[in-house]
C-alpha cells in the first residue's frame, strides 16, 4: 500500500480595504434678475450647459416665476466652468 503524504492547507485570510469614493453631487442654480432677457438666458443654457431649446426655455420659465432654478447636478470640477461662462455672460448663478 503506498500511503500519499497528507499536508495541511492553510488558508490565508484577505483582508481587502475597499477605498471609497465619495463624489458630492452640487447643484448649479441660476437666479431671476430684471435685466436678462429670455432670449439672452435660454442661449447662454444652451451654449454653456449644453441644454436642448427646450430644457432651456423651460428653466428661463421657471427662473421667471419661482426666482430660481437648478440647470445642472454635478461635481464642483464639472460645475465651476460653466457657473463662470454664466456669471460672465451676466446672469447671476452658483453652486450649491
Amino acid at each position: 500500500m503506498i500511503r500519499l503524504g497528507t499536508t495541511t492547507r492553510e488558508q490565508e485570510r484577505v483582508e481587502v480595504l475597499e477605498t471609497v469614493e465619495t463624489t458630492e453631487l452640487l447643484d448649479l442654480v441660476v437666479f431671476n434678475d430684471d435685466f436678462n432677457t429670455f432670449d439672452h438666458v435660454i442661449d447662454i443654457l444652451i451654449r454653456v450647459c449644453r441644454h436642448t431649446v427646450e430644457q432651456a426655455e423651460q428653466c428661463t420659465w421657471i427662473i421667471h416665476h419661482k426666482g430660481k432654478c437648478t440647470v445642472k447636478h454635478g461635481t464642483l470640477a464639472e460645475l465651476k466652468p460653466m457657473r463662470d461662462a454664466i456669471c460672465e455672460a451676466g446672469i447671476d448663478a452658483r453652486i450649491i
